[in-house]
């Protein structure tokens, strides 16, 4: 195992549980193994479907990734990331990425989709579809060194496991714990960065005042305060920034940031169980929309809408929103990615069909 998460590089594994599929006594697992090692550090992996343990749901869709459903890992080694080791290998593969619907398809269910809010079944929904592509990676390293380069992502992963290599460029935190406190960064809004700086000064004015973009991001704050409420103190869900723009190395997001403050010994289970998946990833009602995308997605979303972070000793974390991620399956030599976002009664279907073109982009370049 090798992993790069921020500055550090993690490697071996000193102790691990993995859990392929939902079952019962999930949390109860996950708390024991995390009392265990409380001492120690630990990096954790939760895929969109850990759902299903937490609500009355299903996922019948196929599974190309095969992503385990909870893997936790206490590593070995904890060093700078210079300590990595450089193969010398390089790529030399051609990625040819094929999406599982077209644009015709996609536009189709984004109108039935717009149905559905019609109806006031729900109001928000994040619709999401995957790219894939058949080749052997060999160089993982290089091809994230390239997808970093193009994003500069502030909550990007490295992780090279037995079966599976994440490539993670995520640019939004979804919970972040110090002390007594959680903060939330959910993401709703995205537009291009341009090169002509006037033009982008635009593109940035624009995003920020979109009320279709700022309608998104607030209905979702809203579901994150809710879910915040759960397990916050009397009085402490606060709203601590709303739709403020965010600038990376080749998108502009909007993102608020929610926060509250929590009793001193809730477990990690009693937070997932309270807040994932995370609203940004579902749409409100956050159930009805779970159900309704079950049907609209032809895959499993696997750790795509998951989280990838770091447990820290004594039980702070902070954890990331599994997006703009390549996931390659070492056994089949599968290389997937999904793409999504959010739609509403105000949706334009080809806008938001360029949308994912746009998160896209850096994902495919990386691997030409």
């Amino acid at each position: 195992m090798n992993t790069i998460i921020g500055q550090y590089h993690y490697s071996g594994i000193k102790d691990e549980l993995i859990i392929t599929s939902n079952t019962t006594g999930l949390f109860l697992k996950l708390d024991a193994f995390l009392e265990k090692h409380d001492l120690e550090t630990k990096l954790i992996f939760l895929s969109y479907e850990l759902k299903n343990n937490i609500e009355n749901l299903a996922s019948n869709n196929t599974d190309p990734v095969q992503f385990p459903i909870l893997h936790c890992i206490v590593p070995e080694k904890i060093a700078n990331k210079k300590s990595f080791p450089i193969s010398s290998i390089s790529n030399n593969n051609t990625f040819l990425f094929n999406p599982e619907i077209d644009k015709k398809e996609y536009l189709n269910r984004v109108n039935k989709i717009k149905e559905h809010i019609q109806l006031g079944d729900i109001y928000e929904t994040n619709f999401c579809y995957g790219w894939t592509s058949k080749n052997k990676l060999l160089n993982p390293h290089e091809l994230f060194q390239k997808l970093n380069a193009l994003t500069k992502a502030p909550f990007s992963v490295y992780a090279d496991l037995k079966n599976h290599v994440i490539l993670c460029a995520s640019p939004e935190r979804f919970i972040k714990k110090r002390g007594d406190k959680l903060i939330s960064q959910p993401i709703k809004g995205t537009a291009k960065k341009v090169a002509n700086k006037d033009l982008d000064k635009k593109i940035i004015k624009q995003l920020k005042a979109d009320p279709k973009e700022r309608t998104e991001n607030i209905m979702i704050v809203d579901l994150v305060r809710n879910d915040l409420s759960k397990i916050a103190t009397k009085n402490s869900v606060s709203v601590d920034e709303l739709c403020k723009v965010y600038s990376f190395e080749n998108i502009h997001q909007l993102i608020s940031t929610v926060s509250c403050k929590i009793h001193k010994n809730i477990s990690f289970s009693t937070i997932l169980k309270a807040l994932f998946p995370m609203g940004s990833m579902t749409g409100v009602p956050k159930i009805k929309a779970m159900e309704l995308m079950e049907h609209y997605e032809t895959t499993k979303r696997g750790l795509y809408s998951g989280s990838i972070g770091i447990i820290h000793p004594g039980g702070d974390f902070d954890l990331n929103v599994v997006i703009r991620t390549l996931i390659y399956n070492k056994i089949n030599q599968t290389l997937c990615f999904n793409v999504g976002g959010a739609i509403t009664i105000d949706s334009n279907p080809e806008k938001e069909y360029e949308e994912t073109l746009v998160k896209a982009d850096a994902l495919i370049k990386a691997c030409e």
